[in-house]
């Protein structure tokens, strides 16, 4: 990106669609977030004044023309942000893939001067979509050879330009990191393995679940690492031979060591490494067989396309949505055609082939039996869940584990954040793996202090993922007024490393540890802090583990609200949220919930930007709309309270509408773990782990551990495409510590995004997009932010 750094930076608003149609489409099989991302590029296009049209049913209704391809306007997408599915339609359409049927669609879309399309769909939708384009200027020829079109339109009309979302529940497509709609499917299916995980207790039974991912395996693993699953079967990575009898071994050992219960997860294209299917029944007869355990299968089917979309899937399209109407404004003849996707929490352009190929060779390696090519090519984020769930679900005899004779420390600071169990149940499956002793600390800082803390193994951390809060205890002291104390309880348990998983206070807990080092030998061991916070707002992460499960709490929350005030009209809804001084979740929630405004701490405001938001609302009345949402962070400014706001608006709205106003509270750091936090909190937690097993090698000298570099404190964060180490130290010039939030905050590009949408005019800096990428480059060893 170094060549936008060149030029004078890119906005939005000086790029002008005056003059080009857009056509937008859905096609394949539906997914949860695809309203959102036609939501997206219909306002996007509108307000780059272009023209912006629905294609009803698919490329079905390209071929069809007629009232199938409708001009449409701001309103036509409001309140569609919240419905699963998606409301234009999608059909399988045959006609489409034959030439006639493409000759067809092409008058039609010539006939409204459509010229640039964006299709949300899974790869054979975006695969025709790449032909239709290639075929393009001849099916022109043919129709003007026809006399349907005269040689001036040839001319006018002469080039297609294609940008393509991955809309598809499977996460099946090469170069993405999420496609749209597989988070809503993770959610679903959670729901489900929570619900039958609470019938199973009861009665000692075992479950196969059958999920979604005929050809990928991404839903299934990934729900077999977030509900703790001991086994899942998958199309890329087939059991070796035997695995009847060592599956058997290992449900049998569970049983014995009091698990009540089993859960198995099957994806629909599960292969073994004969390319032999495996089914759910199967797997069920065998159970049955073998051991005699009460057995039940349950196929989740197509409830893992239905339900409202998550938080992270409304975002996403958001994000995609825009940036596809960006590479529109931006394609050339010379450019491939493109799919806009995320790497890590970056937007990126790839060319559509380049996916599409990458995509077929996974299916091609999986038939030729070359298993561990198929995984390598599915992308890192995909190794990288395998390679965790194989870590953290089964347990090596003691015999085999190594001993390394440290003792470490896991602690949990600040406030419950959804998601801090499952980092503590994956430190201390790979601490042992490692060959560590893991000792477990109640209660933060001051539970250490008091000598709270004991030796945790394997088997007391089953089923923790799935729960919310903390289970460990957590408290907001920090440990300068315990200094001594907590030397003496690591002198006499003798730690060697300590892991803290926590908020703000864990930050700052472990510079005050540091600072202490010369003063206390004690603290000169390897310590490293994984960031759990709903407030994310902890410097050196773009994300911390709870902020999605709040976000979701938000959104869910703001849905109902705006279902009242849609019975009700004119009603305008202020809502506050928590995080502190920080911002993330009443901008992240105003985008996901399509709300009009959201005032925060990072963006002053002042009486002028209220009393605009006040006429922005009283002409939205004016429409068809009649209703508005305002969230406002607990503390974005001292004066401005949410009384006084709620006042304000109810004052100045007399007459055209009437207010009510939330304060959300603790419900956002309460319910059980989003799979995003699930699964980054046992991902980044189990790095973690590693580099504290890695730092001990190198800090260990004459029979003790001694560490007292910087590089030795450190805070493991996400930033942009991947997992890096930082030293606290480095941090602190990038901390607002009388704020308690980093001083620069990526998501603070995001917010003109939320005005775009809600109709405001802003100024919106795109330098970041633009540049075209490569698939097979992305490198293999860094680990990416995506889960």
């Amino acid at each position: 990106s170094c060549s936008a750094m060149d030029h004078q930076p890119k906005f939005f608003e000086n790029l002008s669609g005056a003059g080009k149609a857009i056509g937008v489409l859905t096609s394949g099989g539906d997914a949860q977030g695809m309203n959102a991302a036609v939501r997206a590029v219909v306002r996007m296009g509108i307000y780059v004044n272009a023209k912006v049209y629905f294609i009803y049913e698919g490329y079905q209704g390209m071929v069809d023309g007629g009232d199938n391809i409708v001009e449409v306007s701001w309103e036509s997408v409001s309140s569609i942000l919240q419905v699963g599915g998606t409301v234009i339609g999608s059909a399988r359409c045959k006609a489409f893939r034959t030439r006639e049927g493409r000759l067809q669609a092409a008058f039609n879309l010539v006939q409204r001067g459509i010229t640039n399309l964006c299709v949300i769909g899974g790869d054979g939708s975006l695969t025709g979509a790449n032909l239709f384009r290639e075929e393009w200027s001849g099916l022109l020829e043919e129709l003007a050879q026809k006399g349907k079109i005269d040689a001036e339109a040839v001319k006018k009309y002469a080039y297609l330009n294609i940008v393509g979302m991955v809309g598809s529940i499977d996460n099946d497509f090469c170069g993405t990191d999420m496609t749209i709609g597989t988070d809503s499917a993770l959610h679903r299916i959670i729901e489900v393995v929570d619900a039958i995980m609470t019938t199973a207790q009861s009665h000692q039974r075992t479950f196969v679940l059958e999920v979604m991912g005929r050809h990928c395996g991404y839903l299934a693993l990934v729900s077999a690492l977030a509900c703790g699953a001991d086994w899942v079967f998958i199309p890329e990575y087939p059991p070796e031979e035997g695995w009847e009898d060592s599956m058997c071994v290992k449900l049998s050992e569970n049983r014995a060591r009091k698990k009540r219960l089993n859960i198995i997860i099957v994806a629909e294209g599960a292969i073994d490494c004969h390319n032999k299917p495996i089914t759910s029944e199967k797997v069920k007869d065998l159970v049955v067989q073998r051991l005699g355990f009460d057995t039940r299968v349950t196929i989740l089917g197509h409830v893992q396309r239905g339900g409202t979309p998550s938080a992270f899937d409304r975002i996403l399209a958001s994000r995609m949505g825009v940036e596809a109407v960006l590479a529109l404004l931006e394609a050339t003849p010379a450019t491939p055609a493109c799919v806009v996707s995320l790497s890590g929490n970056q937007a990126v352009r790839l060319p559509l082939m380049e996916c599409v190929q990458m995509t077929q060779e996974v299916q091609k390696a999986m038939d030729e039996g070359r298993f561990l090519e198929a995984v390598r090519l599915r992308g890192r984020s995909f190794e990288n869940n395998l390679n965790t769930y194989k870590l953290l679900s089964h347990k090596k005899p003691d015999a085999e584990l190594p001993k390394t004779n440290f003792n470490v420390a896991v602690l949990n600071v600040g406030a419950p954040a959804a998601g801090m169990n499952a980092a503590v149940r994956a430190a201390v499956r790979v601490g042992m793996t490692e060959g560590h002793k893991i000792y477990a600390v109640i209660d933060g800082f001051e539970g250490f202090a008091r000598g709270k803390i004991k030796e945790i193994s394997w088997g007391d951390v089953g089923g923790w993922t799935g729960q919310g809060g903390s289970i460990l205890g957590t408290k907001r002291t920090l440990p300068a007024k315990y200094l001594e104390k907590i030397a003496d309880q690591m002198r006499t348990n003798n730690i060697n490393a300590l892991m803290v998983i926590g908020g703000f206070e864990a930050y700052l807990g472990l510079l005050e540890l540091s600072a202490a080092r010369e003063k206390y030998d004690e603290f000169c061991v390897p310590m490293v802090m994984v960031p759990a916070t709903v407030s994310n707002n902890v410097p050196g992460s773009d994300f911390s583990i709870g902020a999605d499960t709040a976000l979701n709490t938000i959104t869910d929350t703001c849905d109902r609200i705006k279902q009242s005030a849609s019975g009700t009209k004119r009603r305008v809804f202020i809502i506050e949220t928590m995080g502190g001084y920080c911002g993330y979740l009443a901008n992240m929630g105003a985008l996901a919930a399509g709300a009009d405004a959201a005032y925060i701490f990072e963006e002053q405001f002042d009486i002028r930007e209220l009393q605009a938001n006040v006429e922005h609302l009283t002409e939205k009345m004016k429409t068809s709309i009649q209703r508005g949402l305002v969230l406002r962070n607990e503390n974005c400014n001292e004066n401005y309270t949410t009384d006084f706001i709620y006042q304000l608006y109810s004052e100045e709205g007399k007459g055209v509408f009437d207010c009510r106003k939330n304060v959300l509270g603790h419900m956002q750091q309460g319910g059980a773990p989003s799979p995003f936090d699930r699964n980054f909190g046992t991902k980044i937690s189990a790095k973690a782990m590693q580099w504290i097993s890695k730092k001990l090698k190198e800090t260990y000298r004459k029979g003790k551990v001694f560490a007292n570099t910087d590089d030795s404190v450190c805070l493991l964060g996400m930033r942009r495409r991947n997992l890096v180490f930082q030293p606290v130290a480095e941090l602190k010039s990038e901390t607002d510590f009388v704020h308690r939030i980093p001083k620069e905050q990526w998501w603070l590009k995001l917010r003109p995004l939320m005005k775009i949408l809600a109709k405001y005019k802003t100024s919106y800096d795109v330098s970041d997009s633009g540049q075209l990428e490569h698939v097979a480059m992305l490198p293999k060893e860094a680990e990416t932010g995506a889960i």
